[in-house]
């Protein structure tokens, strides 16, 4: 029994060793930085570009078989954040997203990749706009390796749903946060 409860210890620790060199970063994007007017939703007052970051990755886990990305605004004033970007079913062998690959109907996403609905009620990518005057957001960025090809959800699928599904298949993620406020 000891031996089992060491083994399976070990095995934790190197995976969680191996998985601490996976890293997320964007060229557009410095974590802790204060995020540019282009990144800033164009609706629900916000009349930013709405284009989303360039992301890149290295160090994923050795048995990752998708990945998925989010961005989340913890400081949304809902009582369970708000999700910005969800994307699914990225092939285990990409290692970026282009700049802008969240647009509506995206053609530079990588082949199989799906965006699922956000709290915007869209499949697309949906830019930081927290209530004017309110304290700058803190708009996390993070890429998931999931042990997994393929999440399987409906369409529609809430934002919700979708984040059960990847923390349930996740080997290991990486994130980084930048934040962003609108002037009264």
């Amino acid at each position: 029994m000891r031996r089992t409860i060491l083994t399976i210890a070990l095995i934790s620790l190197s995976t969680l060793t191996y998985a601490s060199g996976f890293k997320l970063s964007s060229p557009e994007i410095k974590p802790g930085s204060t995020m540019a007017k282009s990144f800033e939703f164009n609706g629900f007052g916000c009349s930013g570009e709405n284009r989303s970051p360039a992301l890149k990755w290295s160090g994923a886990p050795r048995d990752t078989r998708s990945f998925a990305v989010t961005m989340y605004d913890h400081d949304a004033p809902t009582g369970s954040g708000w999700w910005h970007w969800v994307v699914i079913n990225i092939p285990a062998d990409t290692t970026e997203l282009a700049a802008n690959a969240g647009a509506l109907n995206s053609t530079t996403l990588p082949k199989g990749a799906v965006q699922n609905r956000t709290d915007y009620g869209v499949a697309a990518w949906g830019g930081a706009c927290p209530p004017q005057g309110d304290k700058p957001h803190r708009y996390i960025f993070t890429v998931y390796a999931l042990k997994i090809d393929k999440i399987d959800v409906p369409a529609d699928a809430t934002a919700a749903l979708t984040g059960y599904m990847i923390h349930a298949n996740a080997l290991g993620k990486a994130s980084f946060t930048a934040r962003y406020g609108r002037a009264k």
